[in-house]
């Protein structure tokens, strides 16, 4: 069965992460759109050809590999702070440089395969952890990079945040590209 997680309060979340919370449905289940969410991903990047992938809409920016990569630094990160905060850990956990993680990620070593694998993998785990946790441990609060969230909203964190870069893949890479 399907738990159902109510849209968090604005109290729980840092006011960065609005701009994520601002692309999910308030309303319907937080685990099913995870799950619409990694089949939309699957079924876009699946479409794309290796040089697709690889592509860049400005020099300095990352390749959609690398941006797939990003979206799952950042899952399992907000995944494990969800964890830490939703077992009531009162640890300040630490922040995290995206860009170093893009630089140290190796990611044109590896096959879109790969990545996908990965990204699925983690995708079905955070659906897994958000689906086991009570109402009660949804709602505890923790500290992260010097900001306070509930557990919940960092799910809705990790859909949202996806669903940007997918946008953004969408509206600004593949447009770019196929001009």
């Amino acid at each position: 069965m399907t738990k159902h997680i109510e849209f968090p309060s604005q109290n729980e979340y840092p006011i960065y992460a609005e701009m994520y919370m601002r692309l999910v449905k308030k309303e319907g289940s937080l685990i099913e759109q995870l799950k619409l969410s990694l089949d939309r991903t699957k079924t876009l990047i699946n479409k794309l050809s290796n040089e697709e992938l690889d592509y860049r809409y400005e020099k300095n920016k990352w390749s959609i590999k690398e941006v797939i990569v990003h979206i799952i630094d950042d899952e399992r990160i907000y995944g494990y702070r969800a964890l830490s905060f939703a077992r009531n850990d009162k640890t300040n956990l630490p922040g995290f440089e995206q860009e170093d993680y893009n630089l140290n990620s190796d990611t044109l070593e590896r096959t879109i395969e790969n990545i996908m694998e990965e990204y699925e993998s983690l995708r079905l785990s955070t659906i897994t952890l958000f689906n086991g946790l009570s109402d009660k441990a949804l709602k505890r609060m923790g500290m992260a990079n010097g900001n306070q969230a509930s557990a919940r909203a960092l799910g809705y964190h990790i859909l949202g945040h996806d669903l940007h870069h997918i946008k953004i893949i969408e509206n600004l890479y593949l447009k770019n590209m196929r001009k």
